[in-house]
C-alpha cells in the first residue's frame, strides 16, 4: 500500500464465521487447480474462531497486479485480524478454457 497499490474495503458487516466458510472452500478450490493462498489456512482458522464478530472485508492489488490479498478487519475497520492472499498466475491457461467464456482470437 505505501508503493501505491489499490486497496477497498467495503461497508458491509459480516460474521467472522459466514467468512470462514467462504475461504474454506475458495482455498479448496484454488489447491484442485495447483493454487496455493498464503495465509488461507490461518485466517480460516481465525475468522472461525472469531465466530459472529463482525467484520469489514477489505481486498489489495499490488501496484504491479502480481499478487492480491484479501484482509478481513474489526468491524471500525481499525485492526486486522485475518490477510491472506498470493501471486495471480502468469499464464493465461484459465482464461482460455472454454469454460471460462474466453473466445479464442484470430
Amino acid at each position: 500500500m505505501i508503493a501505491g497499490a489499490d486497496f477497498v474495503v467495503w461497508d458491509g458487516l459480516v460474521p467472522a464465521n459466514r467468512h470462514a466458510g467462504v475461504f474454506r472452500r475458495r482455498m479448496h478450490n484454488s489447491l484442485k487447480r495447483g493454487r496455493t493462498v498464503e495465509g488461507a489456512a490461518e485466517s480460516v482458522d481465525i475468522l472461525l474462531r472469531a465466530g459472529e464478530e463482525p467484520l469489514r472485508t477489505g481486498s489489495i492489488d499490488a501496484v504491479d497486479r502480481s499478487s492480491w490479498f484479501t484482509i478481513f478487519l474489526n468491524s471500525t475497520a481499525t485492526v486486522v485480524v485475518a490477510c491472506c492472499g498470493g501471486r495471480r498466475p502468469t499464464t493465461t491457461e484459465s482464461a482460455d478454457t472454454p469454460e471460462s467464456g474466453a473466445q479464442a482470437r484470430g
